[in-house]
């Protein structure tokens, strides 16, 4: 028999702490304990206790709390936690097969996951594909056929940028030193530019686009004269809308240039839509909004709505000039993992998400203006910025990097640095979970693209609260 947890009245089986013959009843606190001493200190949590449940824009944990969920795992949940139709596509598939490993044949989820998202891609050329288990794992696909295929090595990146947190996807991370720190040296021939936000060129927030396009690709030709020729020069990487380093959507023009570059030198454009893919920033894809034609797509996250499912993208007279082994992994392209993303793509399309995306989209943003717009805040609060329900509010900080040189540093007003995370903790006090990213003060909004007009209204009202209180203490 296994031990028992009693919550709310029941009693809830649990696997903790059978060891030599003994059992014993142990309580959510003492679980949450148990993690704490048996789990790696190097993964980080914004909450205390053990999630045990999911459902629609909701998330409860084993001691009964319930805690609206604008995370959605990273971007992950963006049809909610536990869609009926997701999830009944992957039980349905485990009755079939669970491990049908790429290498020894095709699987029928594969396939037909291909069949669904080949009329979602953002350029008609995109027709060959690679499925992965994880973000990561498809940045790391994409470096090894961008220099397969132009046979060379160097990789330029965003300044700002996350790519992931394995060897060759952590030189391209850009966004903090910490998921790197100590672990030189990194892969070589990684350089980087810039990317088109005020921060990185020492510019106010109302700096145009046009004004951070042309200062980041002068950057760019400079970087091809003075560090790595264009002949030597594999592929640029890029997320359409800047993840970890802050929510910043790229100029139009910006994407632009970039593939203006890639075909004067054959160079390789890899559009990272990992966090911004799927819906996430307004449509099926954020590249699309720009008409620039990717060379390699990566996608992940919002995928599978939790399962764990990567993509790489390409065209088929490149990935023709791959040896067959050349890609490959265990689990790569799980069909459990493509049964629910064959489900997601349907539920899509049946469910209109798009449509509520641009609804909740306004009401959010309406939201967060209007706190940008009060007197008393105003001072605070510098730029809320994205795109879809991709979005992001900046605080001001007097101690940010960089402060004394940068023109957003508030003049004559003292903030220390942490609001943002101070916010973020008081909206998971009032029971809504929130996230922060980037070196800058920045919270990060990430609901189900499927939440409804009341639940972004309770968030909405739950973070205009922690904000006045916040802004009272400080």
């Amino acid at each position: 028999m296994l031990p028992i947890l009693a919550r709310s009245g029941r009693l809830v089986r649990s696997p903790l702490l059978q060891r030599g013959g003994l059992r014993y009843t142990s309580s959510a606190a003492a679980l949450n304990d148990f993690g704490k001493h048996h789990v790696t200190n190097g993964l980080g949590r914004i909450t205390e206790g053990v999630m045990a449940k999911g459902s629609g824009s909701y998330v409860e944990y084993l001691d009964g709390k319930k805690m609206l969920d604008f995370t959605c795992g990273i971007g992950v949940t963006n049809l909610g936690h536990c869609h009926p139709k997701v999830s009944k596509a992957a039980a349905d598939q485990c009755m079939n097969i669970v491990h049908a490993q790429c290498s020894i044949a095709f699987s029928e989820p594969y396939l037909r996951l291909i069949e669904k998202l080949l009329p979602a891609m953002p350029h008609s050329s995109l027709d060959s594909f690679f499925f992965w288990n994880s973000g990561t794992e498809a940045v790391e696909g994409a470096i090894k056929m961008a220099r397969i295929l132009t046979g060379r090595q160097n990789i330029i990146s965003m300044q700002g940028a996350y790519h992931g947190r394995t060897y060759g996807s952590m030189a391209l991370t850009k966004s903090k030193t910490s998921y790197s720190d100590r672990q030189a040296p990194l892969m070589p021939g990684v350089f980087s530019i810039p990317f088109p936000f005020w921060h990185q060129h020492g510019l106010p927030p109302s700096a145009p686009p046009s004004v951070l396009t042309e200062q980041s690709l002068y950057q760019l030709h400079l970087l091809l004269s003075q560090q790595t020729s264009p002949k030597d020069t594999a592929a640029i990487i890029v997320e359409p809308v800047l993840g970890e380093g802050g929510y910043i959507p790229a100029p139009k023009e910006f994407l632009e240039g970039l593939r203006a570059v890639c075909d004067q030198y054959g160079i390789l454009l890899i559009i990272d839509e990992v966090q911004s893919g799927f819906g996430r920033a307004g449509s099926w894809f954020f590249i699309e909004q720009s008409g620039v034609k990717p060379d390699i797509l990566l996608m992940a996250k919002g995928l599978a709505n939790g399962f764990p499912l990567s993509g790489i993208v390409s065209r088929k007279e490149l990935t023709d000039k791959l040896a067959p082994g050349s890609m490959g992994g265990t689990y790569a392209g799980n069909p459990v993992s493509c049964a629910a993303a064959c489900a997601v793509a349907d539920a899509f399309r049946e469910e209109k998400i798009l449509d509520n995306v641009q609804a909740r989209s306004k009401q959010l943003f309406a939201a967060l203006d209007g706190l940008k717009d009060d007197q008393t805040l105003a001072p605070y609060i510098l730029d809320v910025r994205g795109s879809g329900l991709m979005v992001a509010m900046e605080f001001a900080s007097s101690e940010a990097p960089g402060a004394a040189f940068d023109p957003s540093t508030p003049k004559g007003l003292s903030v220390k640095k942490g609001m943002a995370s101070r916010v973020a903790k008081k909206c998971i006090e009032k029971g809504m979970l929130l996230l922060t990213t980037s070196v800058y003060e920045v919270v990060r909004f990430i609901p189900p693209l499927n939440i409804s007009e009341e639940d972004m209204k309770k968030g909405c009202d739950i973070f205009a609260e922690s904000v006045r209180e916040v802004v009272r203490e400080s």
